[in-house]
């Protein structure tokens, strides 16, 4: 994105577009940023803002390279510790290549209680990190109180405890708080009343909250209402009330309304302000009080400093009793106050020199989207503090658990160039390359004692001979960054299966979760169920649109239908037919060929040369714009009626208008030419082997020279103008089109952090208590902590019950039989199955016709399995105790051909 033209790279930039909007992305595009310490944090703060697309970054920092800086600093290298370099001047050019659209310069200036601050004037934001608190305090009134307000950031990380601050001036606008889409919700009706009430069609719930206003469109008698906008109460989910409606005609019917974004201004006060009573953001909500007790301890933490110009040295015990008076004492000032957690106290003591690389990734994360807050006013900004830590737990001992020894790491895609946007390990020169091994060996300059196993596979059970049960049992643990519920779904599975445990997470915009499963003590992905995506209905797609998604879908399948599946079907066909003159003599034998009169209305239609399918689009625009519309509208007047005496075409359907194509129809005679020599190739008599093959065109959105998306827009907007919904641009059509999820670099930073921090605490062997789930939503801002959900055991008999980790086996040999297998379950775990189940196939089932005869089947004759296969996973079930109740379930039965051990 250049700064002059105000153009958006959508190559680089269209995920985040998505996300934040051009209006934001040209605003960051002009906006100059002070960053000041290149710790970890600092440089995690600097990704990201770099990659979101800012015009300048100043990187400041005094200090020179150590080797402790490479354990947080993932841009510093071995040689710029030998070298002694300035920290900002090793990290430059490694930040400078993130984005070429970034200006990134260096500062090396001191910057104390006696620097002149009026070089602060030519920014817009500034961000401290590594900087004690009085400073903190004089820039930041000289921020606040410059005209106009120049927006102010504090970032603190010590050992386990963060803390951010905000401080955006006294009057920041905000022009849309939430970022969410506008959905188009159908009316059912409004009443006339003092107040009208309207209700919502279908009990579709409106997501609205009383104060925010509706703007209304096409309502059918009451149509006073369209254009105009109306502040809402609610009365139930589905309901609401707008004000006097009484002196309106009465509703007839149809018309929807939107959501109107109202800007809003917030109001911040200086550090020195909020110090004695803070506003913070609450993330753990079974733990209100963490907020405030690592407020109080970090303000003792930067006292402590400033008493003896050091941190607490590492595992000090003196310093930590040091450190609880301390914050006894600066507790007692506070005006909103929590008891003090000294455990939390002498935990921070003991590792505040140290820096967590998760934690600094995580809020680095929060950090810089507050960043981008305070440069576009998009988004509802953090008022005014957040502070998080790993409370109560040691974590210095496992500070080395993350120089991970191994990793195996899997992706079958290639680097396109919307990745650099967000994933900093890639770079242009990297493009249509793996991104597996690519990232592989950029990790590897990162940490080069880190062994990094790169694969290009799929994990799918195609893959299950690679992704076998050695492999996992070669693994601690499974971490997933999948962007669908099915391979989730799976990979959860196979660790379930194998006990291992899995950490899950996924991003979509500025909202981000992690989920943690730990054998035996949690439940699995699975073991919950997100409701089905809404699917469209097919009578909705070919003839009754109502919204725009209805016309992008239905133009997105015209274009899988005629440009992947036709030429498929074609392909497919003529592979297992010889000739067009083998087909044709068939054909005139009254054969049946499956697909033959579609392949060849496929061949007969044909072009070529270029003329002709200039012809053949236009024919399919008359054919797909205009006679459709009139075939619609004969068999539905627009006077039609239902049953019920209302109008067939009301709201949510609209009654299309042919349209008539607007350029001068010159190709009649050229038309009939071509189509008389398309209908001449059915005899075959000039059909060459290159005309009976195609060459099917996949989707692919982010080519914009392909012609795809040209296609899509196109008839998406001629469909949309045919039946009055208003027309996507192509931004927004690309998405739906191309089911592209929004991302930022910033929420997939935090998201990282996140699961990282669980990793620690799986591999460090933590209790059930300490483990958390996370959602959040870096927009509005908030974050919520949640314990893991406890791993539930589903009970059989009185004194046998199961949990999903559970897994029983039966160990068998070559003429094993059914009724071995049942009397074998019976005898090693108490009870006899009434049911065994294979896949989706019931190898026993007692009412069944014939099942009995197959408990003296042997389990190889029943399974049929391959020559490789050791083992199956049976289900079963069992009979109640009680008659009348439904069978129980078993877990799963591990059923091994052999009786070997060994065996995996």
């Amino acid at each position: 994105m250049s700064a002059d033209s105000m153009e958006i790279d959508d190559s680089l930039y269209s995920r985040q577009r998505y996300v934040l909007g051009d209006s934001a992305m040209q605003q960051m595009a002009q906006s100059s940023v002070f960053l000041s310490g290149m710790g970890g944090l600092g440089v995690e703060i600097a990704k990201n803002i770099v990659l979101a697309g800012v015009k300048v970054l100043t990187l400041h920092d005094t200090k020179q390279c150590e080797t402790w800086d490479l354990g947080s600093n993932f841009f510093l290298r071995q040689d710029d510790v030998l070298t002694q370099r300035n920290r900002a001047l090793a990290v430059h050019p490694r930040v400078a290549e993130l984005n070429p659209y970034v200006h990134v310069d260096t500062s090396s200036s001191s910057l104390d209680l006696s620097t002149d601050l009026s070089f602060l004037k030519r920014y817009q934001c500034v961000i401290l990190t590594e900087t004690r608190l009085s400073l903190q305090k004089k820039i930041n009134d000289f921020c606040h109180f410059h005209q106009p307000p120049i927006r102010f950031i504090g970032c603190d990380a010590y050992g386990i405890c963060v803390r951010v601050f905000c401080d955006f001036g006294d009057q920041f606008e905000v022009s849309d708080p939430t970022g969410e889409e506008a959905k188009e919700m159908f009316i059912q009706n409004i009443t006339q009343g003092k107040p009208g009430v309207v209700t919502c069609m279908d009990s579709r719930t409106h997501g609205l909250q009383t104060g925010q206003s509706v703007l209304f469109r096409e309502v059918n008698g009451m149509d006073s209402l369209n254009g105009t906008a109306r502040q809402v109460t609610v009365l139930s989910p589905y309901s609401f009330t707008i004000g006097d409606t009484s002196c309106l005609q009465p509703y007839a019917h149809g018309g929807f309304f939107l959501l109107v974004k109202t800007p809003r201004t917030y109001s911040f006060e200086t550090m020195e302000q909020q110090l004695s009573e803070p506003q913070v953001l609450t993330p753990d909500f079974s733990k209100p009080e963490a907020p405030l007790q690592i407020h109080a301890a970090m303000l003792a933490l930067d006292a402590f400093q400033e008493q003896h110009n050091r941190l607490p040295n590492i595992g000090c015990c003196q310093d930590a009793e040091v450190l609880v008076k301390l914050t006894e004492e600066v507790n007692l000032t506070l005006t909103t106050r929590a008891p003090v957690n000294s455990e939390l106290v002498r935990c921070l003591s003991r590792t505040a020199q140290g820096s967590l690389p998760p934690l600094a990734a995580a809020v680095g994360g929060i950090a810089s989207q507050e960043v981008l807050k305070a440069l576009t006013g998009k988004f509802a900004p953090l008022q005014q503090w957040v502070g998080c830590g790993a409370i109560g737990c040691e974590m210095l001992k496992n500070f080395a658990l993350l120089g991970v020894g191994l990793v195996c790491v899997t992706d079958p895609d290639l680097i396109e160039k919307s990745n650099l946007n967000r994933q900093f390990l890639f770079r242009s020169q990297h493009i249509q390359k793996p991104k597996s091994t690519t990232a592989a060996v950029a990790t590897l300059e990162i940490n080069p004692e880190m062994q990094v196993d790169a694969h290009l596979n799929k994990v799918c059970p195609a893959t299950e001979g690679v992704y076998n049960d050695l492999f996992y049992s070669r693994l601690h643990l499974v971490v997933t960054a999948l962007d669908n519920v099915e391979a989730r779904r799976y990979v959860d599975s196979r660790s379930v299966s194998n006990q291992k445990a899995l950490l899950d997470s996924g991003t979509m915009g500025t909202k981000g979760h992690t989920e943690i499963i730990v054998p035996n003590l949690t439940e699995s992905y699975n073991s919950h169920r997100d409701p089905p995506e809404e699917e469209i209905p097919f009578c909705t797609l070919k003839s009754f649109p109502a919204v725009i998604e209805h016309t992008i879908q239905w133009a997105r399948d015209k274009f899988e239908s005629a440009f992947a599946h036709k030429p498929t079907i074609y392909n497919m066909f003529w592979q297992t037919h010889s000739s067009a003159e083998a087909v044709l003599q068939r054909m005139q034998q009254r054969e049946t060929l499956e697909g033959a009169f579609q392949v060849v209305k496929l061949l007969s239609r044909r072009p070529s040369q270029w003329e002709h399918c200039i012809i053949l689009a236009r024919l399919k625009f008359d054919k797909y714009f205009k006679r459709k519309a009139l075939q619609l509208l004969h068999s539905f007047p627009l006077d039609t009626r239902l049953k019920d005496g209302s109008l067939f075409w009301q709201s949510p359907k609209r009654p299309p208008s042919p349209i008539e194509f607007d350029l001068k129809d010159s190709l009649s005679e050229e038309e009939r030419e071509a189509i008389a020599q398309l209908e001449e190739a059915i005899t075959a008599d000039h059909v060459t082997p290159e005309r009976l093959r195609m060459s099917p065109r996949m989707f692919e959105k982010d080519d914009d020279l392909n012609g795809h998306m040209d296609f899509v827009a196109a008839a998406s907007s001629l469909r949309a103008r045919m039946y009055s919904i208003e027309v996507a641009d192509r931004l927004k059509t690309k998405r739906i089109a191309g089911k592209i999820i929004p991302a930022i670099a910033t929420a997939t930073a935090a998201v990282a952090g996140l699961v990282s921090l669980e990793l620690v605490k799986v591999v460090g062997g933590y209790g059930f208590e300490s483990f958390n789930n996370c959602f959040f939503n870096l927009a509005i801002p908030v974050m919520v902590l949640t314990e893991a959900a406890p791993v539930k055991r589903t009970q059989i008999r009185e004194d046998i019950s199961f949990s999903i980790w559970d897994r029983w086996t039966v160990w068998g040999h070559q003429h094993f039989s059914l009724s071995d297998f049942i009397k074998a379950v019976l005898v090693n775990y108490g009870v006899e199955p009434t049911m065994v189940v294979h896949g989706v196939k019931m190898l026993y089932v007692p009412v069944m016709p014939g099942h009995n005869k197959r408990l003296k089947l042997t389990m190889q004759k029943l399974i049929k399995p391959s020559v490789d296969r050791r083992y199956v996973d049976l289900t079963v079930s069992f009979a109640p105790e009680s008659d009348g109740d439904e069978d129980l379930p078993g877990p799963p039965v591990r059923y091994y051909f052999i009786d070997n051990s060994g065996a995996s």
